[in-house]
């Protein structure tokens, strides 16, 4: 008698590791963690989220490209890790445009300039102004050096042309000391601050994305207040290892294009603007990213803390 032809179990047949590799309750980890619980409710399966913060995301980063291209491993990643390590590291083992493969772009979120309300600026106007007028007067701080939180502060400071000052931080320590007015201001993902924007502690002036943030109807672009072409965000998306199967690369960003509307209100809510799209858009939009942040990191002078 003839066995019957081997057919794989379907996927997922067992639970599926989401790898983030930045810290938990970061902007990436909360899109991770919603998505996932959708993703598990859809393929009726665990899809288990895995912290792997250090070195800017090349750690967390570094190890899905070294995971098993099987379907069970897959990482929810920022424009850092994907568009700007490879130009800020020297010497980065692995590259993340031919080593992993683009799944689904799940958000934009916009950063979004804010300052301290004892900085006499109500409008980008105002700030422009006040910042040409008073040159090495305003200081501003970023996350963590070659973010795009650190880049767009830099990229508006060299199109205004004036001087200010940068004071590095590591995560969230930057926030705190302009809330408490040591910084005046900084350019941050809309999640991260948008709860001290409606409480009245920062005041917001313009966002980095070349059309308005939904999160934040009224506040104008920098591009549209004089600065064509300044478009400085951060995005997220899955990514699998190089050699996943097809399929599996199909199933997950059907499912996620299939979810995001529902939480499409929850993510305007908390400063992201869903996406979805081909794996092939995303992979393009990729590449154009890398090519964007390249001549800007070189340009900036940026090296790793």
């Amino acid at each position: 008698m003839i066995a019957p032809p081997a057919f794989a179990q379907a996927y997922p047949a067992k639970p599926v590791r989401i790898v983030i590799a930045f810290s938990a309750g970061g902007t990436t980890d909360i899109l991770a963690r919603s998505v996932a619980q959708k993703l598990g409710e859809q393929l009726k399966q665990s899809f288990v989220i895995d912290n792997k913060p250090g070195a800017g995301g090349n750690i967390g980063t570094e190890s899905v490209v070294r995971s098993a291209p099987d379907g069970y491993t897959l990482i929810v990643n920022s424009v850092g890790p994907i568009a700007v390590n490879q130009t800020l590291y020297k010497n980065l083992p692995y590259d993340p445009l031919k080593d992993l493969v683009p799944i689904v772009q799940i958000a934009d979120v916009p950063n979004v300039l804010v300052v301290h309300p004892s900085v006499p600026a109500n409008s980008f106007e105002e700030f422009v102004a006040y910042a040409k007028a008073n040159p090495g007067v305003l200081n501003y701080g970023f996350t963590g050096t070659g973010t795009s939180s650190h880049l767009s502060s830099y990229m508006l400071s060299k199109r205004i042309g004036t001087e200010t000052t940068h004071v590095p931080y590591k995560g969230a320590n930057a926030l705190n000391d302009l809330l408490s007015g040591r910084l005046q201001f900084m350019f941050a993902t809309i999640p991260s601050v948008i709860p001290h924007i409606r409480a009245g502690k920062l005041r917001a002036l313009a966002v980095s994305s070349d059309k308005p943030s939904r999160s934040l109807p009224g506040v104008p672009t920098v591009a549209e207040k004089g600065f064509p072409g300044f478009a400085a965000g951060s995005w997220f998306g899955f990514f699998a290892p190089k050699g996943t199967p097809e399929p599996v690369v199909a199933l997950i960003n059907r499912t996620v294009n299939d979810i995001l509307p529902s939480l499409e209100e929850q993510m305007i809510r908390e400063g992201a603007d869903p996406v979805g799209g081909s794996p092939a858009q995303f992979g393009q939009f990729t590449q154009r990213e890398y090519e964007k942040w390249k001549i800007i990191v070189r340009d900036s002078g940026a090296t790793p803390e």
